[in-house]
Parts: C-alpha cells; sequence; structure tokens
C-alpha cells in the first residue's frame, strides 16, 4: 500500500477568509484535475461558509459542490462535513478541522491549511508530528 501524501500549505495572514480562499483554490485545482475531495471541518458554520465561498470567489468558475447529506446521489466531487465520516470518498481529503479526523487513512492524500497565527501553527505542529507517527510522506509550501 502506498504511503499517504499529506501536504501543509502554510498562509502568510491569519484571517478566516484568507484560509477560505485558498480552500477554494485548492479544490478548484483538484477538481480541474478530475479528483474527489472530501472538506472536514469543525463546525457546521465553517463548512456553509465554505460552500458559500465556492459560489462566489470567482466569477468564471464552477466547482460542482455540495454539503454532506444535502444534494443528489450520487454525491459530486466535492463534499463539505463537518460531523460523519465520508461515503464514497477516498482519493482527497482537505482537513479544516483543528483535529485530524479518524478516517484521515481512508484517503491517497490529505491537505491541511496553516493559518498564521500562532494557535494555528500549534496545532499543525501537533498534526505534523501525528502524521509523521503514522508514517505518512510530509510536504510544506510557503504560499504567498
Amino acid at each position: 500500500m502506498p504511503q499517504l501524501r499529506v501536504d501543509f500549505y502554510l498562509l502568510n495572514k491569519s484571517d478566516t477568509e484568507a484560509t477560505l480562499l485558498v480552500a477554494c483554490r485548492l479544490l478548484e485545482k483538484a477538481y480541474q484535475r478530475g479528483h474527489r475531495v472530501f472538506v472536514f471541518c469543525d463546525t457546521q458554520k465553517t463548512a456553509e461558509d465554505l460552500d458559500e465561498y465556492l459560489w462566489t470567489f470567482k466569477e468564471d468558475s464552477f466547482i460542482p459542490h455540495h454539503l454532506q447529506g444535502e444534494g443528489p446521489t450520487p454525491p459530486p466531487p466535492i463534499q463539505i462535513g463537518y460531523k460523519t465520516a465520508p461515503q464514497g470518498f477516498n482519493d482527497l481529503l482537505l482537513n479544516l478541522s483543528a483535529t485530524i479526523p479518524p478516517f484521515f487513512s481512508q484517503f491517497r492524500r490529505v491537505m491541511e491549511i496553516v493559518a498564521s497565527d500562532e494557535a494555528a501553527k500549534a496545532i499543525s505542529r501537533e498534526h505534523y508530528r501525528d502524521y509523521r507517527k503514522q508514517q505518512c510522506h510530509l510536504h510544506t509550501h510557503q504560499l504567498d
């Protein structure tokens, strides 16, 4: 079985809007490359905010998505959830949660976005250590 890849995207901003914008860009890129992505959020509000951003972050972009438990069956390539494990998704996981979901290992790749504030960095360091203990292949990307 191939080693799970985990990518950390380091932001130079600490606001929620910057995190959601980077999430939208990563999801757009993943969708254009034919990936199926499950986004795991801490709260319903974060999930709903991301849902809204995906409709508005770029005028000429369309990214088929829906909130977990809503929408058509089978689901579109991007599903956003906050409580339960995804059904039928095992390609990419975008983790926007302060915790690593217990189902992370069912995915081929995990993406984490790290805001520049100290609290987010501390959570990210903990995630990095936990993924390393699981022998994941770790990468970091500094974003401007």
